[in-house]
C-alpha cells in the first residue's frame, strides 16, 4: 500500500481532505491512504520515511522550503498541494487524488 502524508497547519482541516482522499481511492481500486499530521510534527514524519509522498497544505506552504530539504536529504519527495486541489469538495478530492498519482513514487 502506497501512503501520502499531508502537514498542514493543526492538522485539522488536512483531517478531513486525508479521509476523503483515502475514500476516494478506496472507491477507485486504488490501495493509496492518505493521513495528516501538522507541521510540528512534520518534519519527524519526514525523517521517519513510512510515507511515499509528502504534501504540504496551501496554508503552510511557508515551510515548505525547510520541509524539502529534509526530504531532499532522505530521498522523499516533497510537494506544495495546489489551492484548487484542497477543497473538500468532490472536485476538490478528485484534483487531489490526481496530484497525489502524478507525484507518488512508483518505484
Amino acid at each position: 500500500m502506497k501512503q501520502a502524508l499531508i502537514i498542514c497547519a493543526a492538522g485539522m482541516s488536512s483531517s478531513l481532505m486525508a479521509k476523503k482522499t483515502t475514500e476516494y481511492f478506496n472507491s477507485k481500486g486504488n490501495d493509496i491512504k492518505v493521513d495528516a499530521v501538522s507541521t510540528s510534527e512534520g518534519t519527524q514524519k519526514i525523517e521517519d520515511g513510512e510515507f511515499d509522498l509528502f504534501l504540504i497544505s496551501p496554508q503552510t506552504k511557508m515551510y515548505y522550503d525547510k520541509l524539502k530539504k529534509t526530504g531532499d536529504r532522505v530521498g522523499k519527495p516533497v510537494i506544495n498541494i495546489p489551492p484548487q486541489a484542497y477543497v473538500p469538495i468532490p472536485m476538490g478530492i478528485e484534483k487531489l487524488a490526481n496530484v497525489i498519482l502524478e507525484e507518488l513514487p512508483s518505484e
